[in-house]
């Protein structure tokens, strides 16, 4: 999830200042694997939104899963598709969750989200 170093905060202003707004009370669980091509596409971008809200390392959780989508947490979190992004509290309370076949990037997905919830 290597932040996309062309992703334009500007252009996603909103999205970042939400996202900043959460920064030190929310916790990213985030899965995916290199070899899934959604992932590729759409995990830089959100690396990179994550970035510009100076969300903390340690509050952005990446687990990979193997091409069998099967990795730590996928049947407690009931994972099935990838990328799939889980939001929490600091409580380990599921706020929000993306998964890969939502029509907006996920940045823009989750701060909309968390705007209507918190």
């Amino acid at each position: 999830m290597q932040p996309n170093p062309t992703w334009d905060a500007a252009s996603y202003e909103d999205a970042v200042d939400t996202l900043e707004a959460h920064n030190d009370d929310l916790v990213y669980k985030i899965w995916g694997g290199d070899w899934c091509k959604d992932c590729r596409k759409l995990l830089p971008d959100l690396g990179a939104a994550l970035e510009a809200a100076d969300v903390p390392d340690e509050r952005i959780e990446e687990i990979a899963v193997d091409e069998d989508k099967q990795g730590p947490g996928v049947d407690e979190y009931g994972i099935e598709y990838i990328p799939t992004v889980v939001v929490e509290d600091d409580g380990g309370n599921e706020v929000t969750r993306f998964v890969e076949s939502e029509d907006l990037p996920p940045a823009v997905w989750l701060a909309e989200q968390l705007e209507a919830e918190l």
